[in-house]
């Protein structure tokens, strides 16, 4: 779509207004609008002013001015606004320079998809994320000097299976069981249906919907494959379209990796592949990886404690990470176990099919620069012949201590996982990817605003453990 193709396609819509979207660092969208008006072919070439000082992650309050140059090619109908919206999608310039903004994440993925040409191992890469979430009828939370708590609920939680609710009509979902079950057992299934409608209307190809493991209305819906920067695109709509169609029906959707204790959390497991002249490079006639692909599987193991880091980014994370919860804490690769932090795919055969899926992510990181990262490190696992091993195709979770001395596993925590990003992320600035720059902020502000702001704050489960010691 070119920018005349935008402006016609606002006339036939009856457009009243323009909205600017782009992502800030942690990977939050943020936005502006402006009446129909102001949509010129200009607009495209000279872009739109906005304070970057006010941003997360980005600019210094004297060096503020920024650009947001909006991609033609990303023009939707915002499905969330009830007057007639236009969204596009935005990259960043710096308005002295002209220069793309090096802590842009969008430039960020494009330039990994560069790399990969640069590097002929691949010409394009597909990129499937599986992002789960929950879905409350209701949420409180606050902190303060002297308080910090937090409450969800949700109709469909098992620990409402005895609340008066006038009636209570049973139908609750007990921990772990919430995979697969119909109606009513399973709440949301017309809600979802809802979603994925409006998803398509958005031009975000969806797969499948179902609810997930646990109880209180986890569920996923699984975006269809695409390219790197395209799907980074989509999945912020998907979050977009998801938080604001719960909100219309009362509910409220959160990505967090683990809102509840002791049942499943939510991830991201993410499908990859790449591609070169109309050819899976993933794929062997012969064997269940090509040597491309054994090499990408060894990058992604040997920078996946580095990698936790950007992929999964919240000190909450960590919480989803541990074992018991068929999370993925080992470093090793599976044709079908999913307790491995690598799986690869065995419903079909064919060679359109063949993929590697990762599975550390969740839905809380940056997309941009979650899948630009773990480009990074499968190619520098192919580029260095990196060999993953054998597969490990035995339960992980039932091996004796002694076996799992000899399998790595997930950092246990947020600092950690910085901590081997500082060490671990020469991988990264290949090509200019990732800028030195952008590593350093990156980890102060996580070590700043999350790691050492929560190390600092009581904890209520602390008063449970010690106030009477």
């Amino acid at each position: 779509m070119t920018p005349s193709d935008v402006i016609t396609l606002a006339k036939e819509k009856d457009v009243k207004f323009i909205d600017l979207k782009f992502t800030d660092f942690p990977g939050m969208w943020q936005h502006f609008s402006m009446p129909v008006q102001e949509l010129t072919e200009d607009l495209f070439e000279d872009g739109a002013g906005f304070d970057g000082s006010s941003i997360r992650g980005f600019q210094a309050i004297n060096e503020s001015d920024m650009l947001l140059m909006p991609d033609p090619s990303t023009a939707i109908i915002d499905p969330a606004c009830k007057i007639p919206t236009l969204s596009l999608i935005c990259n960043i310039e710096d308005p002295i320079t002209r220069e793309n903004y090096t802590r842009d994440v969008r430039y960020i993925a494009q330039k990994a998809e560069n790399y990969l040409v640069s590097t002929g191992i691949g010409d394009v890469s597909y990129w499937g994320p599986e992002a789960e979430f929950f879905l409350f009828s209701d949420v409180k939370y606050g902190e303060s000097t002297n308080t910090s708590f937090y409450s969800v609920d949700s109709i469909e939680a098992t620990w409402n299976s005895g609340k008066d609710e006038g009636p209570n009509l049973g139908y609750k979902l007990r921990p772990k069981e919430g995979y697969f079950p119909v109606p009513p057992s399973d709440h949301f299934q017309d809600l979802r249906s809802e979603m994925v409608l409006k998803l398509l209307d958005a031009g975000v190809d969806i797969e499948v919907h179902h609810h997930e493991v646990a109880t209180a209305g986890q569920a996923e819906i699984d975006l269809r494959f695409d390219t790197m920067t395209r799907v980074c695109d989509k999945l912020a709509i998907y979050k977009y379209v998801i938080k604001n169609t719960a909100r219309e029906h009362g509910l409220t959707a959160t990505f967090m990796p683990k809102p509840l204790f002791q049942d499943n959390g939510s991830g991201m497991h993410v499908h990859q592949s790449i591609w070169k002249d109309g050819k899976n490079m993933m794929y062997s006639p012969d064997t269940l990886l090509s040597d491309t692909a054994r090499h990408y599987v060894g990058g992604l193991l040997k920078h996946a404690r580095a990698l936790c880091a950007i992929i999964a980014p919240t000190t909450n994370s960590y919480k989803r990470l541990v074992p018991g919860f068929e999370a993925p804490v080992n470093l090793v690769y599976s044709a079908r176990n999913r307790s491995a932090i690598v799986r690869i795919p065995t419903y079909s055969q064919s060679e359109k099919a063949r993929r590697v899926e990762f599975r550390a992510p969740d839905p809380a990181c940056n997309g941009y620069l979650a899948m630009s990262a773990m480009l990074m490190a499968g190619l520098d696992g192919v580029q260095n012949q990196i060999d993953p091993g054998d597969p490990t195709d035995v339960d992980l979770y039932e091996l004796s201590a002694d076996e799992l001395a000899n399998i790595g596993s997930t950092p246990g925590s947020l600092g950690e996982a910085l901590d081997e990003l500082e060490k671990d992320h020469e991988f990264l600035l290949k090509g200019d990817v990732f800028t030195q720059d952008v590593i350093d902020t990156w980890i102060d502000y996580k070590r700043e605003n999350e790691v050492e702001a929560i190390n600092i704050r009581p904890h209520p489960y602390e008063f449970f453990l010690y106030y009477d010691i």
